[in-house]
């Protein structure tokens, strides 16, 4: 059962899925004050377990015993994956999870490691934090017409080589459902090809996964929850970052949002409802 749900029979599941999921919940403590961490009992705490545990459920992301290393860039995004996948499962079978940050040396961000480090000694049991030079290398001189392609293939070739130091079988990566949707258009209007981010990737022969367990939740309810939990996050240094083509995708979706607030829910479905037979 993946996607949008739109027929009788998957929505009357979901249902019966949310009040297993409250029941449930409620009787290990999560949303009545007791348990391991009083802070689990908010609706959106609930709310966001509940979609993140159905994503990986549906996409088959995380299996007994799977050791997955979560990408901690510093922001909203990734410091909730992470304190979404340490707290208590109920669906979800056992896993570990170490966290990772690639500082990427931008200028301007010299106290970030210490920042975040001090996040991640509250939130992660195991942790690697790790110095480069990627950001500057991919912004020099001889690389100045794609330096995000470059900064992100450096920095993903990095986590990829602590994943195997790490033993882990599992890549989380803290991307949304609105991530998934912008790519989707950054995609077609500049890479001109019709594809997104997966769900669940399998790279290196099945050998690895990246996975995105936020892939169901709105970027709206994330930096919500990391207001109500209090995360320190750290200002992005990319000097790119504020004329990337991203940016433009999500300011013209909020433009369009003006004359439709549908827009991004139509643009998700669509993706559920490709009709081969009428693409050349």
């Amino acid at each position: 059962m993946q996607g949008i749900m739109t027929d009788k029979g998957a929505k009357h599941t979901l249902i019966e899925r949310d009040f297993s999921y409250k029941l449930t919940a409620s009787r290990h403590g999560y949303d009545n004050g007791s348990g391991p961490a009083e802070r689990r009992r908010s609706k959106l705490y609930l709310h966001l377990k509940k979609w993140l545990e159905k994503a990986i459920l549906d996409y088959g992301m995380i299996a007994e015993g799977d050791r997955v290393l979560v990408g901690v860039s510093g922001g909203a995004d990734s410091f909730a994956l992470l304190d979404l996948l340490n707290s208590p499962m109920i669906f979800v079978p056992k896993f570990s999870v170490t966290a990772v940050h690639i500082d990427l040396g931008f200028a301007g961000s010299e106290g970030n490691a210490d920042l975040i480090e001090r996040e991640l000694k509250k939130m992660a049991s195991d942790y690697v934090i790790e110095k480069t030079d990627i950001g500057p290398v991919a912004h020099s001189e001889f690389n100045r017409k794609n330096p995000c392609f470059l900064c992100s293939r450096l920095r993903r070739k990095r986590i990829f080589e602590i994943a195997a130091a790490k033993g882990c079988n599992r890549i989380a990566f803290a991307h949304h459902r609105d991530d998934i949707i912008e790519t989707l258009l950054i995609n077609l209007f500049y890479g001109r090809e019709i594809s997104t981010m997966k769900p669940d990737q399998s790279i290196f022969r099945g050998a690895l996964h990246i996975i995105r367990p936020l892939t169901y939740i709105r970027e709206g309810l994330i930096k919500k929850y990391a207001g109500e939990r209090g995360f320190k996050v750290v200002a992005n240094r990319c000097p790119t970052s504020k004329t990337s083509k991203r940016l433009y995708v999500k300011e013209l979706l909020h433009s369009l949002e003006k004359d439709n607030r549908q827009i991004r829910h139509n643009i998700w479905t669509a993706m559920h409802h490709v009709k081969k037979d009428y693409l050349l």
